[in-house]
């Protein structure tokens, strides 16, 4: 009969089973199946795999349910089917491990990204794990194991929900680079300490790298918390060979490195991705030649504490930032990026601009997901050459998180000082409908993340040695269909940090005063896009096929009743500067946009913001 886990531990080395993916993958289930689901559909194959670890000498084995959580298995249409997918994976493994193995419940991160790099609510985030947390107890799982998280507020959020509704134990993973780091970046030392005083019962790592780096950072973990410490690597870095991960780590290579886990520390010793029963019967071999040894040292007390920078004043952030808050009426041009490598017609442009007195450049960054010179680079030659002032569109779309770091820190390096944050059209809408895209993070986290920089703490939580001043700008869509979401979209990136906002093109003015009655607890200055309609054509599209756009009937009557190319230019610009007229003493400035790329529309509409 089995001893509680926590006092089974206290005088025994845990041996944890080896990877289930892998291992489903290796049995010929293709990786576009749902593995969780095997669960309800191929509970026998499943049964298998836990059957040769036990029979390997796992102490432990882990549910199948690594990816049982809603919002992963809403890809399937399986959300409907969490908690008896829990259950089932529960029983199925509570079957083969009897009295005497214990049964750990696998549960791993999320897909969406919790606040303030995400959408996804610390509340939503509980009760996601919380719904698969019910499921496994009810199936008979002795403990609830946390396995490959790289946020360490994700994980927070997991553990103080399982604490707060149950007293089973929990161990706690976060996965490693080969730094030793996690993945955005916070030391082993912080992130076991954090989780020790949430309340994890174990703390460890997994997955992503092999042994090495792992013990590496197992010694700076057991010199900082007095919890057991669990280690459990992949099978060494994958390699690719004809479109499949090999791991190259030998069974006898981690057994190896097991006897160094424990001398170093590790209460819990297993295997992730690449490994099988073969690794675990090394394993095992491995602790029977070992006595248990105590930890005797005392652990080390780290001070952990937010040291955030105090934030630069808006006012000081840049000459543009300056204007808006000595209430000055802001004029910005919008010119879009070249298809080539000539920027000498875009810098010509923005020169002319500068002399007619406009206060910057807005350059947007892969519009309509077509390709375009970068707009980081051509937003550095313009500030150079053109010795004016631009507002640098950043689109999510393209960029994983810790690429969009390094963006920011170089770009903020390099000169620029405004930023506009915009999630970004699906490549679907452009000219390479095939090409990926990446939204690790929407325009609210990516706020968040430069909020974070503008205070000198970098992703993980750990302090800079200086900090960026960006003024920050987002975009918002007085003309949205569902204007309620929008405004709460605008709400949390004003939250995030967002601090002044430039409007979809401006058309119907009434909406345009619904919305901003709609904002006016938002406190933010607000810039309100024009478009000069050229052409009839040119106000049929913008009204049918540009999102956001919205032309009111009797705006497209005046375009209707003109009656030559020149009178229809001729009334679209005089409805822009009708529409700057009348917007001008609510709004902070105006960005007016350049259809075709010819200069004197934005010019002959800004004549008389100038005058």
């Amino acid at each position: 009969m089995r001893i509680p886990f926590l006092e089974y531990m206290k005088d025994n080395l845990v041996l944890f089973d080896g990877a289930i993916g892998t291992e489903i993958y290796n049995r010929g289930v293709f990786i576009n199946s749902c593995y969780d689901e095997l669960n309800l559909k191929r509970p026998k194959l499943i049964q298998e795999i836990h059957r040769s670890y036990v029979e390997a000498g796992a102490d432990v084995i882990e549910t199948n349910t690594f990816g049982a959580n809603r919002l992963k298995l809403q890809k399937h249409s399986l959300e409907d089917k969490t908690y008896e997918i829990n259950y089932t994976g529960a029983k199925l493994a509570r079957e083969i491990a009897g009295d005497e193995i214990y049964v750990a419940g696998s549960i791993g991160p999320l897909d969406e990204r919790l606040e303030p790099w995400g959408p996804l609510a610390e509340s939503e985030a509980r009760e996601i794990f919380l719904e698969q947390v019910k499921g496994l107890i009810d199936g008979g799982v002795d403990l609830i194991i946390l396995e490959t998280f790289s946020d360490l507020h994700l994980i927070q959020q997991a553990i103080l929900a399982i604490k707060g509704e149950s007293d089973i134990p929990v161990i706690a993973q976060m996965t490693i680079n080969n730094e030793g780091n996690s993945l955005f970046g916070t030391p082993p030392e912080m992130f076991a300490t954090r989780m020790s005083q949430w309340g994890a019962d174990v703390v460890g790592i997994n997955c992503s790298v092999g042994p090495k780096p792992m013990l590496d950072a197992l010694e700076k973990m057991n010199s900082v918390v007095g919890v057991p410490i669990s280690i459990m690597p992949n099978a060494g870095t994958p390699q690719n060979v004809d479109g499949r991960n090999i791991y190259l780590a030998t069974a006898d290579y981690f057994a190896e490195y097991t006897k160094r886990f424990i001398q170093a520390g590790a209460r819990i010793v297993g295997g992730c991705c690449g490994t099988n029963p073969t690794f675990i019967k090394e394993m095992r071999k491995s602790i029977q030649a070992i006595q248990p040894r105590k930890i005797v040292a005392k652990p080390l007390e780290v001070k952990i504490e937010e040291s955030f920078m105090p934030a630069v004043p808006v006012c000081e952030k840049s000459e543009f930032a300056k204007k808006i808050c000595n209430n000055e009426f802001v004029t910005t041009v919008e010119i879009v990026p070249p298809r080539g490598i000539d920027p000498s017609v875009a810098i010509e442009q923005a020169s002319h601009l500068k002399q007619a007195g406009v206060d910057a450049i807005n350059i947007p960054d892969g519009p309509r997901a077509l390709s375009r010179m970068g707009a980081s680079y051509l937003s550095l030659m313009m500030q150079q050459q053109a010795c004016i002032e631009v507002i640098q569109h950043y689109a999510c779309r393209d960029r994983n998180l810790l690429g969009m770091v390094g963006d920011m820190l170089g770009s903020y390096a390099a000169g620029i000082k405004n930023l506009l944050i915009i999630t970004g059209d699906p490549p679907k809408m452009g000219t390479y409908p095939d090409a990926t895209a990446v939204f690790d993070v929407d325009s609210i986290g990516l706020t968040n993340v430069v909020n974070y920089l503008n205070r000198g703490q970098d992703l993980g939580g750990n302090p800079m040695d200086s900090q960026t001043a960006f003024f920050i700008g987002v975009g918002v869509n007085p003309g949205a269909i569902d204007l309620d979401y929008e405004i709460r979209r605008f709400e949390w990136k004003v939250k995030a940090g967002a601090e002044f906002a430039i409007t979809q093109p401006v058309f119907d003015n009434e909406l345009f005063y619904r919305f901003l009655k709609r904002i006016e607890h938002i406190n933010i200055p607000i810039i309100a896009g024009v478009w000069p309609l050229v052409s009839v054509r040119n106000a049929e599209f913008m009204n049918n096929e540009v999102p956001g756009a919205s032309v009111p009937d009797n705006i497209m009557q005046r375009m209707y009743n003109t009656k030559s190319k020149e009178e229809a230019r001729e009334t679209g610009l005089e409805i822009a500067r009708e529409t700057i007229e009348l917007l001008k003493p609510d709004i902070a400035g105006v960005q007016v946009s350049m259809p075709f790329g010819q200069m004197k529309y934005p010019l002959e509409i800004l004549k008389g913001v100038f005058n």
